[in-house]
């Protein structure tokens, strides 16, 4: 069996944990020499890990989701899936490409995802929609770009989005996570959680609606972060997170912030386990590093095995590297 049917076979079985870990390209400006020496840091501080997957992710604008200015200003990275090719070389270790769809006609999008098998070697997309709820009219809408991907003899498998904080009666998330998987989706990765309280809503929603349509949950991945500046909690609070002000507060205030959002991240992961949601459907984590300092993403690693050994303390099977 080939690493990348290794991860398909986990994705796709109920009954074991995923442990992933995010991350973003460089710039698009950055000399090939940076390139190739972030490539190499970042696959040397995972490959001791024993990861089921990395997640690559394509980093967007975002201007028009909302009218607060964005903390930080947006710089071009490079193209997803080309450096997606590169960890996979490095690493050995299959990677989860993140692809914004919303600029593809139907056409350029087969011939994308044609080009992306045949001169890339990802077999694994994660395709994000608009950002904004009233796209342009002549945008390519997601349910559509599954379709046409899962469509495709041998093509990718397939995931998606779920962003607990926009699942309210207006927006039913569960119904649109049922709605995606009938189009091809087999997993989806959470935005970042720094409080309960909608995922929790979310997962239990999720199950009673895949109860109500006899259908099997798809795999859920929830995203954690180290948080230790207050430039990283605003662009936390800018993405749509939730934070609740004790959390908040908790993390402005403690003199090893690094270690709080750590034991933060761990008592959120035992309050939605405590609810026995990994007996109902199949769950996993994506430990999320997409800064450039040294001290994140240290604790990003941390991170890692702490989130693990919540896991194994409630005893989900998780990869060897465990």
């Amino acid at each position: 069996m080939s690493i990348g049917d290794a991860l398909r076979g986990r994705l796709l079985d109920p009954r074991t944990f995923i442990t992933l870990y995010g991350t973003t390209p460089p710039r698009a400006d950055a000399p090939p020499a940076r390139v190739t020496a972030a490539a190499t840091k970042l696959a040397e501080r995972v490959i001791p890990l024993g990861l089921d997957g990395l997640v690559v992710y394509d980093v967007q604008d975002e201007h028009d989701r909302t009218d607060v200015p964005r903390p930080f200003p947006f710089l071009p990275t490079l193209e997803p899936r080309a450096y997606a090719q590169r960890l996979q070389l490095l690493t050995g270790v299959q990677a989860l490409t993140y692809k914004v769809v919303v600029n593809f006609s139907e056409a350029r999008w087969l011939t994308w995802l044609d080009e992306t098998k045949a001169d890339y070697g990802i077999n694994y997309l994660s395709l994000v929609g608009s950002s904004t709820p009233n796209p342009a009219p002549d945008t390519l809408p997601v349910d559509r770009a599954l379709q046409l991907a899962a469509a495709q003899i041998g093509g990718p498998t397939l995931g998606g989005v779920v962003i607990a904080e926009r699942h309210s009666p207006a927006y039913d998330e569960s119904q649109r996570l049922l709605h995606k998987a009938e189009r091809g989706c087999r997993y989806f990765i959470s935005q970042v959680v720094y409080d309960p309280a909608p995922t929790l809503k979310l997962l239990s929603d999720y199950v009673a609606a895949c109860a109500a349509a006899e259908v099997a949950p798809r795999r859920i991945i929830l995203t954690f972060s180290p948080c230790g500046r207050p430039q990283t909690l605003n662009f936390i609070k800018w993405l749509g997170v939730t934070l609740a002000p004790a959390t908040e507060a908790a993390l402005l205030s403690d003199p090893a912030p690094f270690r709080r959002s750590i034991q933060i991240c761990c008592t959120i992961l035992r309050t939605i386990l405590d609810q026995g949601f990994a007996e109902r459907l199949p769950l996993g984590v994506n430990i999320e590093s997409v800064s450039i300092h040294k001290d994140e993403i240290e604790a990003s690693i941390e991170l890692v095995h702490a989130l693990r050994e919540v896991a194994s303390a409630y005893g989900l099977p998780a990869s060897g590297g465990f």
